[in-house]
């Protein structure tokens, strides 16, 4: 015991012989130190930035949209063509049949696009009318700034309610609250009752992650759309009649006036299906093509994507930042090592 004592004041009146030395050692390891730990901080950080950033344009959706050339199945007979097949193309029933049927499936969005006119005291412009659930503003992670989202008494009634982006309040509405307002899209006056935050990032940005613009946009209950605009549905029933089916919120009403004179027999334009976990995009995929090619007759008149390009650049920005951090975690030891050395070498 009497010999370490001996070796600590040894050690402690070198480093008081040399204090220039000794300070300059110990602001070296003090300043590398913490360099190392900030940098890792930063890399962390940066790194869940950027995950978090693809997961919200969508890394996690497969979207499903409408193809106009139908293709039979292999499974099915194969002296069979396409006209003695019937489809009923894009519908309700397919994205309620996903929500219900596949465990793995958290959200999903049926859409319907319409392009449309937007007229207001005397101005008028080009604009996109989506017909969606509000399960659409949650899967692309879309907030209000003002207002609120569409209820259940919108959904099931197809109230004349809509959302706007910024960038048509900043347009129509410059000088006064819109909320309460109305704006005529098309041939229906809709009031406004809530107003889209701006985008988190900019338009090269979502473009590149493979999302759309949404700037250009007004948003109505699908409801909405279906009974008061137009519903391209083909099945065959009486002017008298009407079908209800449940999705989201509540029941949807669709007229059987739609689909007259219109070839698109498809009834929604597109439909994103959220995923609980980016492992199970796949297995998802596999089970969607073979239930939506069931419910279409053996006719694959559907196509559906995963975001591939997310999912490299996700995986691609793991390893670069596990290089990193590797990287990051041998100079820290080799710092360490260095200023240990220097420690030893001014206690000798």
């Amino acid at each position: 015991m009497e010999r370490y004592v001996q070796i600590l004041f040894i050690a402690i009146d070198a480093v008081l012989a040399n204090k220039f030395r000794s300070i300059l050692t110990a602001l070296g390891i003090i300043f590398g130190v913490a360099a190392v730990i900030a940098m890792m901080a930063i890399g962390n950080g940066a790194r869940q930035e950027i995950l978090d950033q693809m997961k919200s344009v969508g890394v996690n959706n497969i979207v499903i949209t409408p193809i106009d050339d139908a293709i039979i199945s292999d499974d099915n007979d194969q002296g069979k063509s396409s006209s003695t097949k019937f489809s009923p193309g894009l519908n309700l029933k397919d994205a309620n049949s996903i929500l219900n049927i596949i465990p793995t499936v958290a959200k999903v969005s049926p859409q319907v696009t319409y392009e449309t006119f937007i007229l207001k005291s005397g101005k008028r412009s080009k604009a996109n009318l989506n017909g969606v659930t509000p399960e659409f503003f949650e899967v692309y992670t879309l907030n209000l700034a003002e207002g609120q989202m569409f209820n259940s008494e919108h959904m099931k009634t197809g109230a004349p309610v809509c959302i706007i982006s910024p960038v048509i309040k900043a347009r129509f509405f410059p000088n006064e609250n819109p909320i309460g307002k109305h704006i005529k899209c098309g041939h229906i006056w809709l009031k406004v009752i809530g107003v889209l935050e701006g985008p988190k990032y900019n338009i090269e940005t979502r473009i590149d992650l493979g999302v759309g613009d949404y700037s250009q946009n007004i948003f109505a209950p699908l409801s909405t759309i279906l009974l008061r605009y137009k519903d391209r549905s083909i099945v065959n029933m009486s002017k008298s009649e009407s079908s209800f089916m449940m999705f989201g919120m509540g029941a949807i009403s669709i007229s059987s006036s739609a689909g007259s004179g219109e070839s698109n027999k498809n009834q929604i334009d597109k439909i994103i299906v959220q995923v609980k976990e980016t492992e199970q995009l796949i297995p998802t995929q596999a089970v969607l093509s073979k239930l939506l090619l069931r419910r279409h007759q053996g006719i694959k008149d559907y196509d559906i994507k995963i975001p591939e390009l997310l999912l490299k650049q996700e995986q691609r920005t793991k390893d670069i930042f596990n290089i990193v951090l590797g990287a990051i975690a041998s100079i820290s030891l080799i710092v360490g090592g260095i200023g240990i050395m220097n420690i030893m070498l001014a206690s000798v």
